[in-house]
């Protein structure tokens, strides 16, 4: 969940063509008054016949994230003398920074008994136009969809070995995009749907993460057109030092507001607690 980068959200327009009089009067009006705004993201609906699980674990507060899986004496002394309680781990993705040696299912035992909670990420295919030499497999946007199934495959295959359940989250990365080609975001909206229409299929909760000048962005405009699935829950990165869910003047109130978003507010940053020490982004979460 590196170099984020903030973006403007770009709105193409359409010139409104009417029928005329042939002497061109009406066209030339049209051309004055008429510019209507086309929405940057279309709507697409896709089978959701399951819908998100019932199962939901609520919970908030604070957590972090961390590009490897840590040491167990160091999460334990965390859990004693840190303010977190909840922690981000890349469980699966071909795109993954870290190669997770201690990730395993008795990792995650011993971790959740000492009274941890976990926000799983999967990073796999990044947004066609995203700018990063170090995750170079795109989203090919003609099979956007059907890619996002796959990879909802590959999170569950993950999420079941190491023991997460039916009913947990998995949350797909995608990292910050430039916003000047439609295209790319509509390409992303479509991966994620399919993400979300096979998480729900075998009973898991859909998440998205991405910095909120882009895949959040194109994620709220695909809420307001109606497609469908969305994911479920929101994890937003916007380093603002805000340790809070607001939505930092991007996520409107209406959108995921029960429960449903986690907010990175701090990244790249080293924290030492009972003498161990670790190098994490700082989250809030609200889920």
């Amino acid at each position: 969940m590196r170099y984020l980068r903030s973006a403007a959200v770009l709105a193409a327009s359409l010139l409104l063509l009417l029928a005329t009089d042939g002497t061109g009067a009406s066209a030339q009006a049209a051309t004055r008054r008429a510019a209507v705004a086309v929405p940057r993201i279309r709507t697409v609906t896709l089978p959701d016949r399951h819908g998100p699980p019932r199962i939901h674990d609520e919970w908030s507060g604070p957590a972090f994230d961390a590009c490897d899986a840590p040491a167990l004496d160091t999460l334990l002394a965390w859990r004693a003398a840190s303010p977190y309680q909840a922690i981000g781990i890349y469980v699966s993705g071909s795109q993954r920074a870290c190669g997770q040696a201690r990730l395993t299912a008795q990792w995650v035992r011993q971790v959740r008994a000492m009274g941890w909670r976990f926000l799983p990420v999967h990073v796999g295919l990044q947004a066609p136009c995203a700018d990063l030499s170090h995750k170079p497999k795109r989203i090919d946007p003609a099979n956007a969809v059907q890619q996002g199934r796959t990879e909802a495959g590959e999170a569950l295959s993950s999420m079941k070995v190491l023991g997460f359940g039916q009913g947990s989250p998995v949350y797909l990365d995608i990292e910050a995009y430039p916003m000047s080609d439609p295209a790319c975001g509509q390409a992303v909206v479509d991966f994620t749907l399919g993400w979300t229409e096979a998480l729900h299929a075998a009973g898991y909760r859909s998440g998205f993460y991405s910095s909120l000048g882009s895949g959040i962005a194109d994620l709220a405009a695909a809420a307001r057109v109606g497609s469908s699935p969305l994911p479920d829950a929101l994890w937003y990165a916007r380093w603002d030092d805000r340790a809070d869910t607001d939505g930092s003047g991007g996520l409107s109130a209406d959108l995921w507001a029960s429960h449903q978003r986690v907010h990175q507010y701090h990244g790249n940053v080293e924290e030492t607690y009972a003498g161990a020490t670790l190098a994490i982004d700082r989250d809030r979460v609200d889920g």
